[in-house]
Formats: C-alpha cells, sequence, structure tokens
C-alpha cells in the first residue's frame, strides 16, 4: 500500500498562505528549492486540488525554457513535467504534462490509488488535503516552516472531530531559520 504525504511551506502561525492567495514570504533558498527538487523526483504520485493546481500549471511545465532559468529551476521543471500527477476538480476542464483529471468524490478515488501500491504519493491543496486530512487518508505530514507570521490566509490543518496522535520522524534546519518536521501517523 502506498503512503500518502501532505508536504508544504508553512508559516510560523500555520498557514500556507497567506490572506489573497500571497506566497512570496516562502521563497525557498538553493538547499530547500533542492530537497523539495528531490522529493518531486522521488514521489510516484502527486495529488493536486484545483488552485495548487493553477499556481503550478501555468509555470513549472515550461520553466526550464525560461532565459536566466537556473540549472535548479531547469531539473525541478523536468522532474514536475514527467512527475504522474492526478488534479482533482469539478471546475478544470484539461490537463496536460502527464497529469490526470478526477472531477467526481475524491476520498474513495485516493483510498483506490493508495491500494494499486507504486511509489510515495504527496497531496497539495489545502482543500483536497483537508479531504484526506479527515477521511485519515494522509500517513505522513511534512511541515517546512518558515520564521514569518502572516496572520491569516489559508490554514495547513483542518478542523477535525477527532485527535490524529502522530510520532516525529524527521527533523532538518535549512538555511534563513527555516525547519522542516516530518511527522506519521500512529495507527
Amino acid at each position: 500500500m502506498r503512503k500518502l504525504a501532505f508536504a508544504m511551506n508553512v508559516s510560523l502561525d500555520g498557514y500556507i498562505a497567506a490572506p489573497g492567495g500571497d506566497l512570496g514570504w516562502s521563497v525557498p533558498s538553493d538547499e530547500l528549492f533542492q530537497w523539495w527538487s528531490d522529493r518531486v523526483a522521488a514521489t510516484g504520485l502527486s495529488l493536486y486540488g484545483r488552485k495548487l493546481w493553477e499556481t503550478m500549471s501555468p509555470h513549472w511545465p515550461t520553466a526550464d525554457q525560461e532565459p536566466g532559468a537556473t540549472p535548479a529551476q531547469i531539473e525541478f521543471a523536468r522532474r514536475w513535467r514527467d512527475m504522474p500527477k492526478v488534479v482533482f476538480s469539478s471546475k478544470t476542464r484539461a490537463v496536460n504534462w502527464n497529469t490526470r483529471l478526477v472531477t467526481g468524490d475524491a476520498v474513495p478515488e485516493i483510498a483506490r490509488l493508495k491500494a494499486e501500491g507504486g511509489g510515495a504519493m504527496d497531496v497539495g491543496g489545502a482543500t483536497l488535503a483537508a479531504t484526506a486530512m479527515r477521511a485519515g487518508l494522509i500517513d505522513e505530514y511534512v511541515m517546512v516552516t518558515h520564521p514569518v507570521l502572516v496572520g491569516g490566509g489559508t490554514p495547513f490543518f483542518t478542523a477535525l472531530d477527532h485527535w490524529v496522535q502522530l510520532r516525529l520522524v524527521e527533523t532538518r534546519e535549512f538555511p534563513d531559520g527555516v525547519v522542516l518536521t516530518r511527522y506519521e501517523v500512529r495507527r
């Protein structure tokens, strides 16, 4: 069975995006950018909600062709484009770049994808991750915490009906005071 992880940049006060969807506070150092790129390379399947898809898909498919693209950006763009992806959306009409669109209920489809085996899966996007969280489908939470307070916006965690016990399995420091914490769900 595949493991499903929810991994995102997060502000110290718990948000993955500031009000208005602003992500300017989460610009990664070269070392952190490389960590995200290596994570994409190791991901067997990435699950996207509509909003995160709309953030990523206009840029990364062709970012390796942009004038001034760094070697790291070129590598990330190629890895992102090649990685298998599933977008969950009732509003999106078409997807490209090794991506499949699911317009129905996300919970049974995510459960099916977990059961089919294969490489690790990541879920991205607050709404889709919240759905997976409430359904108990997430096995691992990876928070890349930036030392900034944004005061509101899109929270990393959703309201839950029950406690979820976690076990810390990794911590790592990055430049600029960024700290990675990775937790597994205790089952």
